[in-house]
């Protein structure tokens, strides 16, 4: 079996008192999402949506200089933040914008 890592750290210089510990279940070596795992390092959609939820005001413009999977794509995209997306390597860019468009196409009830 490979080894990973049991979570990641995320720093902020935000004006906060208090450390955050949030588990958010997903085995990116498996891809549990509905669609396939297409980076090394993807990031699940609802971590990026939990960050923008506690970090993010309505009306901030979001950038990511290393977009990979565009999993904080869907998650500008659900709650409706503008997005500046940069990713470098042309198959991530063009995996990535694939499966946002195929995101996009789908009937969101809730």
């Amino acid at each position: 079996m490979p080894t990973f890592g049991d979570g990641e750290l995320a720093y902020t210089n935000f004006d906060r008192n208090s450390v955050k510990r949030k588990v958010i279940e997903y085995n990116g070596l498996l891809g549990k999402e509905k669609q396939p795992r297409i980076h090394s390092c993807q990031k699940p959609v609802k971590l990026y949506e939990w960050l923008l939820m506690n970090y993010a005001k309505p009306g901030y413009k979001i950038i990511d200089t290393h977009g990979g999977s565009g999993s904080i794509c869907i998650a500008c995209h659900n709650l409706g933040f503008d997005l500046d997306w940069i990713e470098l390597d042309p198959d991530y860019y063009r995996d990535a914008v694939k499966r946002f468009e195929n995101h996009k196409a789908q009937l969101r009830m809730f």
